[in-house]
Formats: structure tokens, C-alpha cells, sequence
């Protein structure tokens, strides 16, 4: 039974295909879980595909610090120099952050200018940074590093494989990500299994649990399945009582799986298709990130409809591999990210779930702190954003190394070696989503090698 499913699960083997998605209907048989599901409450994966530029996103603001970074990224700082003001880097046009405690002494740190939006929650209390995050296996450092007395995390470096491993905890390949080991701790809570964990961004293994799995909505609301759109009316009726009617008869333990997920597939798109006629009023930026966000909130604002109190959302924003032409590429991504990002907290507000929504970002790695000329290569650790009204806000959480090279974390051009590890950075996730400490320890396994334990910023 197991293997079969696995098999289901890991091939997408669905019969209905909808417009270049598939519907993933689970049909395991949920038990009760001793985590905490009362009320409702929804984390938010924003994936930001190439590994964005932590250095050149959360940047130092005191004017030591500030004049450090300069020296070490003289030819990427001359070239944004270069571009229009809007663009800069330069001290006075970053905007500081004021937090509500500095563990960093006479450091001090900023925004860019693009990154208003997230500026503002920062500000308000509403947002927080975790810094210096990364995949682990153990705490390492530059020492243990370079003697590789550590064991280190597989293919490093990699975008496919950090990837896989930020979502994962293994490389690419791997089947079961953190946010389905979250589901499966709370698949007792939803009316419909199906509406647990959904991407808006294609398939992906941050959202597949051992018992749950993502079901995939498009930005304008649930896919079109194909054989129903391009057939006469009344075909979908016809469907439904097909596999109802033959679904008990066969003999075949696959074919009653084949049924069985289209019949879910048909029933959650028409509920799922009712739930969210309703338009939110929150403007939007009309950016993909913007239209994925927007069709979260409108999912979230049909809880109650399709009956869910624990939900996990995948989004994602690509083209942070900025090796040349960062000064070009990389304000405009952090426009994109911030304004998406404001717009979401809004519309939670909107909805009366500001407390109840937690956004975080995740990425592949950070990047060099040395440039290439006019871009930055492949890093490791990164600082992240959270936001949400169950946030501790205003402060920055983990570690911001200095901007030098040979520091105790520099694995190399300015290569961060997190100082927190993604178990780390997901354990106060996880625990405000309801799990128990047990059922934290199986969703995170490796968070038993960090003594410190998870980060207190939610």
C-alpha cells in the first residue's frame, strides 16, 4: 500500500492534467495528531530561485562597516555609481533600520531603497531578518571548513541541489520536504486533505509530506482540466458518476487510485472554484510574484469554505543568479519582492489574518561578498525576511559576519557559513503552526545537532 502511493506521489501519475498542472488529490486516511490545530493558521514559502545577494540586501549602514563593503565590492559599487539614483547604493540613499535591540554593538545596517515596503513592516513591527542562514549538518566554520572536519552539506554551490536541500534536507531527488513533514503533523485539521498544501508555483518537494501532497493552483484560481473544458456540457456530471459507479469494481489497487484521485481532482476544483468568487480590495502589483500572492490571500480568505485551519503555500521568484549585471537586475527583483510582500501583509489585515499568516523568504544560497567585476557568484548562508503579526518585528535575529574577507564564517570570497542552520530557522515555524516538540524533532531531524535550538523571532 505504501509503495503504491509513494509511487503515485512521486511520479504525479494523475489522470487529469489541467492546463500544464496536476492536481494531486491525497487520499490517505488521517489520524489525529497531538499537535495544536485550533483556529487557523497558514505559513507562506516565498522561494527566490538563483540565490539572491544577502550581502547587497540587508547592507551595513554604520560608516565603518559601510566603507568596509565598499572596498570589498569596488567594481560592482562603481557600477551602480553609474545607473540612475533610483538604483544607488550609495550611504545616504539606504534606508536604516531602526531595531528595537542591536546585539551588534556599533553595527548598524539598511535596506535598499527598493525594499520600502518591507522598510515599513520592518519598522512597524511587522517584519524581522534572520541572518547568516543556511543548510548544516553541524556548526561549522572556516577552521572546520577548510580541515573539512565538519561533515558538510552534498554538492555545495549547486542551484538545483541547495535548492532541493533548503526545501529538503537533501539534494536534488529528494522526496519529502519540511513543509509536507509540517502537514503531515497537522493533516488532521482540514476538512479536505487536498487543500492542506498548495503551490503556486509549479511542482515542488518543500510541499510533499509522507502523507500529504501539493495540489496546484494557477494565479487566476484552480487550473481548467482539459478533457472537461474541451468536452460537450454535463461531461464532468457524466465523470462523476462513472467513478463513482466503477470505482468499487476494480480489481486493480492502481486503477482505484486513478479513480479515486479524479474524482477528488473534479470535486476540489469546483469547491475550491466557489470558494474564492469573492475579490479582495488590497491592490496587488501586477508582477507574477503579485498575482501568486494575490491568489494565496484569495485562497486563505475561502478557509472557512473549504474548510482548512492549517495550510502550507509555496510561491516563487526567479532570476537572482545575478553573475553580470547585478546593478541592472537586482533592485528591480527587490522591488518586486518588497511590493508583493507589503501587498500580501495588507490583504491578511484585510482579511483579519494578519496573525494568523506567517511569509518567509528561502533561496538557494547567499552570494560572494567579493564581486566579479559587474556580479557576485555562488554563495551559501543568506538573511531572510518573516513577516506577519505573530512576529516579533523590528529586530534581526542570527548573525550578520562583518563585510570582510577571512573572517571566522568566510568559506571564501566572502562565502557566509550559516551560523544558523534551516532547521534552525524553521523550528519557530513549526512550533507556531502547532507542532509538538516530538513532532518538531521528526519534521526537522537534524535540529538535534544545533545546541542553541531554534530562533526566537516568532
Amino acid at each position: 500500500m505504501h509503495n503504491r502511493r509513494q509511487f503515485l506521489r512521486n511520479t504525479m501519475a494523475l489522470p487529469l492534467l489541467a492546463g500544464g498542472n496536476t492536481l494531486l488529490g491525497n487520499l490517505a486516511s488521517f489520524q489525529a495528531h497531538a499537535a495544536d490545530i485550533e483556529g487557523y493558521r497558514a505559513l507562506v514559502c516565498v522561494f527566490l530561485f538563483g540565490g539572491m545577494d544577502c550581502h547587497d540586501t540587508v547592507l551595513p549602514f554604520d560608516t565603518a562597516s559601510y566603507n568596509q563593503f565598499v572596498t570589498a565590492r569596488k567594481t560592482l559599487m562603481s557600477t551602480y555609481d553609474a545607473l540612475p539614483q533610483g538604483s544607488s547604493r550609495a550611504q545616504n540613499q539606504l534606508l536604516a533600520l531602526e531595531t528595537a535591540s542591536n546585539p551588534f554593538g556599533d553595527r548598524q545596517f539598511a535596506l535598499p531603497p527598493q525594499m520600502n515596503g518591507l522598510h515599513s513592516l520592518f519598522q512597524q513591527g511587522k517584519a524581522a531578518i534572520v541572518g547568516n542562514v543556511g543548510p548544516l549538518l553541524e556548526p561549522t566554520n572556516r577552521t572546520t571548513f577548510n580541515n573539512r572536519s565538519t561533515e558538510l552539506p552534498k554538492r555545495l554551490f549547486s542551484h538545483n541541489d541547495q535548492q532541493s536541500t533548503w526545501l529538503s534536507f537533501a539534494p536534488e531527488g529528494a522526496q519529502v520536504g519540511w513543509g509536507g513533514r509540517f502537514g503531515d503533523a497537522v493533516s488532521g485539521a482540514n476538512t479536505e486533505a487536498v487543500f492542506s498544501q498548495i503551490s503556486l508555483f509549479g511542482s515542488t518537494v518543500f510541499l510533499t509530506g509522507n502523507s500529504v501532497g501539493a495540489y496546484q493552483i494557477g494565479t487566476d484560481g484552480v487550473p481548467t482540466i482539459r478533457v472537461v473544458e474541451a468536452a460537450p456540457a454535463g461531461v464532468s456530471d457524466m465523470l462523476r458518476d462513472h467513478f463513482a459507479s466503477v470505482g468499487s469494481t476494480r480489481q486493480s489497487l492502481f486503477e482505484q487510485d486513478f479513480i479515486d484521485i479524479s474524482r477528488v481532482s473534479l470535486d476540489a476544483n469546483d469547491k475550491l472554484a466557489l470558494a474564492t468568487e469573492t475579490p479582495l480590495d488590497t491592490p496587488f502589483p501586477a508582477s507574477s510574484l503579485g498575482s501568486q500572492l494575490r491568489a494565496v490571500a484569495e485562497t486563505i480568505g475561502s478557509r472557512q469554505a473549504i474548510g482548512a485551519k492549517r495550510q502550507v503555500y509555496f510561491v516563487g521568484l526567479g532570476g537572482f543568479d545575478t553573475h553580470s549585471n547585478q546593478a541592472q537586475a537586482l533592485p528591480g527583483l527587490q522591488q518586486t519582492l518588497s511590493d508583493a510582500m507589503t501587498a500580501f501583509y495588507n490583504a491578511t489585515e484585510e482579511l483579519g489574518v494578519a496573525d494568523q499568516v506567517t511569509t518567509f523568504t528561502a533561496a538557494d544560497f547567499g552570494r560572494t561578498l567579493t564581486a566579479n567585476g559587474d556580479g557576485t557568484d555562488h554563495g551559501w548562508g543568506g538573511h531572510h525576511f518573516v513577516v506577519g503579526g505573530a512576529v516579533r518585528g523590528g529586530n534581526i535575529y542570527g548573525d550578520i559576519p562583518i563585510a570582510q574577507l577571512g573572517h571566522n564564517q568566510d568559506a571564501g570570497n566572502g562565502r557566509l557559513i550559516p551560523t544558523a542552520s534551516v532547521e534552525q530557522f524553521a523550528a519557530p515555524l513549526g512550533q507556531w503552526f502547532g507542532l509538538n516538540n516530538q513532532e518538531l524533532a521528526t519534521a526537522l531531524p537534524g535540529l538535534a545537532n544545533f545546541p542553541n535550538g531554534a530562533l526566537g523571532y516568532i
